[in-house]
């Protein structure tokens, strides 16, 4: 479906090449000082032409303009539903006038129409990444929410490009795995534990590859420009963390909190990778290197020593950092001649013409991070309700001390 979210929907619509694309916000709080400006930052972070590693603007030229339409006054938000669009200025439908007798290799043209009965003429329709300018402009609006409210910050940055990766680990010198070694250094380095900590889109955006690394963005320019030039392309991963989230956030047992972001980032376009916290390396951790200990913080809150539940544990935050790794495919779109079939079962060669990416992980950043602040604003209204439900009651006074929170038991004094 097109709707995301429960207490903070998002509906999207628009197709790659129809007269715009946008998103109906329910949800959102009032009071919430917005401007047009708010939402353009995002936008123009995921529009083609940034980089030679993108579709060049004039290539594509889509500027990308956001035009608030409803839920606003004065620059604040009313509460009601907000409308906004984006215009497709640069429509070129006749790129794509082959798919009128092809599927595309790895595209949705052929599932679209199974499942319809009907799909749009050219540029993918609804699969198209041009569908996520809805969600980046609400996110950006969610994202305002949540940084005022709680001073949460969302930042996210390409840690791999093909083979070449962001360091985020090391491997113990000489190791060969062997069934019954057990010795495994740390999960994550000490140097990317603290690049999580302290990581800023400012130091995100001086590389063009969008890697906070030099010397590995450098190596993952020539891989992006070498798929280029020979009319190929190459994926990627995007690393998400979303620091400040106040611990007691997300819903089990089906809707925890790292299924929803795994829900959300897995319906971006290209997405064929989720994992959380320590991900798969944690399988090779024993559980007396892998275990959060927990201690108490300085300004009297509970801590974890250690972060490689990634933030959640049991589907809820528990207050630390919350970090993620989302997988893009290489782009399908590519220049060269591929052969396959026709939809009437014949063999054939097809070349696309299409506008495209060698490698769509830079422009990702910014989805990722969107989508990241869609589920959490929506869970932190949850929580919200939840606990204002609670605050109407009695102080719990027949548990031990242990058993209720604090805030519940002080509410009525």
């Amino acid at each position: 479906m097109s709707t995301f979210g429960t207490l903070f929907r998002v509906t999207t619509y628009g197709e790659s090449h129809c007269a715009s694309v946008g998103a109906i916000i329910d949800g959102c709080p009032p009071g919430l000082p917005l401007t047009a400006q708010d939402v353009q930052v995002q936008l123009s972070r995921r529009r083609p032409g940034q980089s030679n590693l993108t579709t060049p603007v004039r290539i594509r030229d889509e500027k990308d303009l956001v035009q608030l339409q409803s839920g606003i006054e004065h620059g604040v938000t009313l509460g009601t539903p907000i409308g906004l669009f984006v215009r497709n200025e640069d429509q070129r439908p006749k790129d794509y006038s082959e798919t009128d007798l092809y599927p595309r290799p790895s595209h949705a043209d052929w599932t679209y129409l199974e499942k319809y009965g009907v799909k749009a003429s050219s540029g993918g329709g609804r699969s198209s990444a041009r569908e996520t300018i809805g969600r980046v402009a609400a996110g950006a609006i969610a994202e305002k929410y949540l940084k005022m409210a709680y001073g949460i910050e969302i930042v996210a940055f390409v840690s791999s490009v093909g083979k070449i990766e962001l360091p985020s680990y090391v491997a113990p010198p000489g190791q060969v795995a062997k069934d019954d070694d057990d010795t495994v250094e740390d999960v994550l380095s000490p140097e990317f534990v603290e690049l999580l900590k302290t990581i800023t889109r400012e130091q995100v955006d001086a590389t063009i590859t969008r890697c906070p690394h030099d010397e590995t963005s450098e190596r993952m320019v020539k891989r992006i420009l070498r798929a280029k030039e020979a009319n190929d392309s190459i994926g990627g991963t995007v690393t998400c963390i979303i620091r400040n989230v106040p611990s007691g956030v997300g819903e089990p047992v089906f809707d925890k909190l790292e299924a929803k972001l795994a829900h959300a980032m897995l319906s971006i376009p290209a997405t064929k990778a989720f994992e959380i916290g320590s991900g798969f390396r944690g399988t090779q951790v024993p559980g007396s290197r892998h275990n959060d200990a927990f201690v108490l913080r300085p300004d009297g809150r509970m801590g974890t020593r250690t972060n490689w539940s990634g933030g959640i544990q049991g589907g809820i935050s528990n207050g630390e950092g919350i970090y993620f790794r989302v997988g893009f495919k290489s782009p399908a779109t590519i220049s060269q001649a591929q052969a396959t079939a026709r939809y009437d079962g014949e063999p054939g060669e097809l070349a696309a013409r299409g506008r495209h990416d060698p490698c769509v992980v830079p422009r990702a950043v910014p989805i990722v991070e969107a989508m990241a602040a869609l589920v959490v604003m929506d869970q932190v209204l949850i929580q919200n309700a939840r606990e204002a439900a609670r605050t109407l009651l009695p102080p719990i006074t027949t548990l031990p001390p242990t058993m209720v929170k604090p805030a519940a038991a002080k509410k009525e004094a």
